[in-house]
């Protein structure tokens, strides 16, 4: 049986993510999500649901043929939300792209008003090239 920390720390690791990268998109410290990948301690049902939504899986598949508790694991719940806004805009503003039918004047208020909230460096450089290839 697999330990629920290896499993984390390789998901992690292919998304070419450092544990701090993860520990800020699941809102907890570093230390914690390393005493976590070195089976040091086992993540709360929060934690394993924010953690399953960012590896895009539901909770129960995440834990799955771990050492998870069993008993906290019937506590997760079925299914966990796995986009962020940033991702939903940007697969909204592709689907107007193809169909040649996005506003370009709304698609630029719409991003640039959500660049101003992204702190993710990730998804701010998605937003920067959307509205770069708006511009175009």
């Amino acid at each position: 049986m697999e330990k629920l920390g290896r499993r984390i720390a390789d998901l992690r690791s292919k998304l070419g993510w450092t544990q701090q990268d993860l520990a800020d998109r699941v809102g907890i410290s570093r230390v914690a999500l390393s005493h976590v990948e070195a089976g040091m301690s086992d993540p709360g049902e929060r934690t394993v649901t924010l953690l399953a939504g960012v590896f895009k899986v539901e909770p129960h598949e995440l834990v799955a043929g771990t050492t998870y508790p069993p008993a906290k694991a019937d506590r997760l719940p079925l299914v966990a939300a796995r986009y962020t806004e940033v991702e939903l805009q940007l697969a909204l503003l592709e689907q107007d792209l193809v169909r040649d039918s996005a506003p370009v004047d709304e698609w630029r208020t719409r991003l640039t008003a959500l660049l101003e909230t992204t702190h993710d460096h990730r998804e701010r450089a998605a937003l920067e090239s959307a509205l770069r290839s708006l511009s175009r």
